[in-house]
């Protein structure tokens, strides 16, 4: 039915028959050869011309093409694509029988319209052609070699022969264009679930990556913060036990505090809710525990209110990760002051310490800057990072709140 190589030669057989209209509809076929069948039989035996025992042995070359088809016929047209040996075997048989009965009986001419069809289904186009031009001419020509009838006759008969091929090529190109598009579909189809089934596959990984990544910020923010601090303070007690037992009790004090909220963090971590500090508690509140945890200092600017749980989260840790930063290469003697800000349309956390500062241009090796500035990207907000050698450092995180108000809402 088509050339090499076009899109009917599919690597999914069973997806690309599914697509085909005489698949999915073989037993219309069955019935449309059968009536014509019938109905050629039928005009045979109920003609006048010729004598009977040339009209049986017309209707006798005509019996077998039924089982012929249900035999040989009915399986190849259901191939895809038709095995070529085996549809020039089908149609040869079938063209032994119907030719010569057709030169016998012009009744016989009625069962081309069941014959043609198969012949554009089982063949390629230019096999097709010429079968179907050997069915159309030849019973014709046979026909008034036999008889020689009268010249009206002839007339009449060569030009139904002649507008039952133009209409059957025309129709048969029609059939073939139909079929190939129908191949084609059928192939962008399984290329779009071949598609669908690896854009899930994707969705799935970057979903996974996108969990191990907030839950590796998660980690950094929380527990590995929490048990740096607790480092530092187990430092700064052997240090005080010997001069100072009342200043090494208050870190102990803090150090028990610390390792109590790394806890509540690991249970919050594992529930997937919302941090520790935020647990029943408003962000300046969160804020200032955790500031008592770093000797830190809080200030609050404008009206405080109830914000999404996004940005308040960001906020928190942006916080942790500043106050951890400070402790770490600053020292445990900076000063360290946490300025949060309420605006109509942002929400604004600033931590400065006067420690020793850093160069912000010098690459670093560390996780938490980056991971302080994806956080703050995730909700829309922008973080920035000032800092002047022996200057100290600012950390500015400002997050957008209009829309997470509308969203929340």
């Amino acid at each position: 039915m088509t050339e090499p190589g076009t899109a009917r030669e599919s690597t999914d057989p069973g997806a690309a028959r599914a697509a085909h209209a005489w698949d999915r509809s073989i037993r219309l076929w069955d019935v449309y050869f059968a009536v014509a069948w019938a109905a050629t039989l039928a005009a045979v035996l109920g003609a006048a011309h010729p004598a009977w025992p040339l009209r049986a042995v017309a209707a006798g070359l005509l019996v077998p093409l039924l089982p012929w088809y249900v035999g040989v016929g009915r399986a190849l047209l259901q191939a895809d694509p038709p095995d070529e040996r085996r549809a020039l075997c089908y149609l040869g048989g079938a063209m032994a029988l119907f030719l010569p009965a057709a030169v016998l009986a012009g009744e016989i001419q009625l069962m081309s319209f069941a014959l043609i069809p198969q012949c554009f289904m089982a063949l390629q186009r230019r096999g097709a052609l010429l079968a179907v031009t050997l069915i159309t001419l030849l019973p014709v020509t046979g026909w008034a070699l036999l008889w020689r009838p009268a010249a009206g006759d002839l007339v009449f008969n060569t030009l139904f022969a002649l507008v039952t091929l133009v209409f059957s090529v025309v129709v048969g190109s029609w059939i073939i264009r139909i079929i190939d598009q129908s191949g084609e579909r059928a192939e962008l189809i399984a290329q779009l679930e071949a598609s669908r089934h690896e854009i899930s596959r994707l969705s799935v990984a970057h979903g996974a990556l996108t969990e191990r990544e907030r839950l590796s910020r998660e980690i950094h923010d929380t527990l590995a913060q929490g048990f740096t601090s607790l480092l530092m303070l187990v430092q700064v007690v052997e240090a005080e036990l010997e001069h100072d037992v009342p200043r090494a009790r208050h870190h102990l004090a803090l150090m028990a505090e610390t390792a109590r909220q790394n806890l509540a963090e690991a249970r919050a971590l594992v529930a997937g809710g919302a941090p520790a500090d935020l647990d029943g508690a408003s962000l300046p509140d969160a804020l200032r525990r955790l500031a008592a945890r770093h000797d830190a200092l809080v200030g609050v600017t404008g009206p405080v209110r109830a914000l999404p749980a996004g940005p308040e989260v960001v906020a928190l840790r942006s916080c942790q990760e500043a106050l951890a930063n400070a402790r770490k290469h600053a020292g445990s003697s900076v000063s360290v002051t946490i300025a949060l800000t309420y605006a109509d349309d942002a929400l604004t956390v600033c931590v400065r310490d006067d420690g020793c500062g850093f160069d912000p241009a010098a690459p670093t090796a560390g996780y938490g800057l980056n991971g302080l500035r994806a956080r703050a990207a995730e909700v829309g907000g922008a973080a920035e990072v000032r800092s002047v050698p022996g200057e100290g450092t600012t950390v500015t995180v400002r997050l957008p709140v209009l829309a997470a108000l509308g969203s929340a809402s």
